[in-house]
């Protein structure tokens, strides 16, 4: 899958992009990921990327016409499915990312300050806008973080096992719900111990026990 990310501050990608399972599925080429700084596609000496909206009010707008140039200079007459990360989108879901990480190509489009100019959606530059939650962070670069991880999770060949993702926190094969608890070594820890049933080595009865505590 081909990740692309349309931002003001690329730097911010750098650590969370290059540890863990998301380092591993670059560098096995599961996922490619590609970072695009909103500025060099700026107006002027000052690459302006933003200015005063109209109406007035406080803050500043990302202009159309940067953003426009931007996404048809990376999408190079192509299409890929261009995500606006915007409190005013749908909230994610398990079956939305689902449903994401069976598309080959993504472009993310990160906001900032008061957002974008409207036509940017208006206009059909924008395929969907995702919101990640009911509260407003700085900019689009934590929610697309957020949602590359998670997409990137349901990719084949990223976890060490396949069932690892098919029956996680919300999958469809636990009905969308949240996984039961887990345990491991020590047996008992200060006083406290490992629910019986899971130590019987009866996977039956330990199936059936995992399926009463999904939340």
């Amino acid at each position: 899958m081909r990740i692309d990310v349309l931002t003001l501050f690329p730097g911010m990608f750098s650590g969370p992009m290059n540890e863990s399972i998301l380092r591993r599925a670059q560098e096995e080429k599961i996922v490619e990921l590609h970072l695009y700084d909103l500025r060099e596609f700026g107006m002027g000496n000052h690459r302006q990327v933003d200015d005063s909206p109209y109406g007035g009010g406080a803050g500043m707008v990302m202009r159309v016409d940067v953003l426009v140039n931007a996404i048809e200079s990376i999408s190079k007459g192509e299409q890929p499915h261009r995500i606006y990360l915007s409190p005013r989108g749908k909230r994610l879901t398990q079956s939305k990312v689902e449903k994401l990480a069976k598309k080959d190509w993504l472009l993310f489009v990160c906001g900032h300050y008061e957002g974008v100019d409207q036509r940017v959606v208006e206009g059909g530059w924008i395929d969907e806008e995702i919101s990640i939650g009911d509260y407003v962070l700085t900019g689009g670069e934590l929610p697309a973080m957020v949602l590359i991880d998670a997409i990137a999770r349901q990719l084949p060949g990223v976890l060490g096992k396949e069932e690892s993702s098919a029956e996680e926190s919300f999958s469809k094969a636990l009905d969308r719900r949240c996984e039961y608890p887990h345990y491991t070594r020590p047996e008992e820890f200060r006083g406290l111990g490992v629910p019986d049933i899971l130590l019987s080595g009866n996977h039956t009865a330990i199936k059936e026990w995992r399926q009463a505590h999904l939340e």
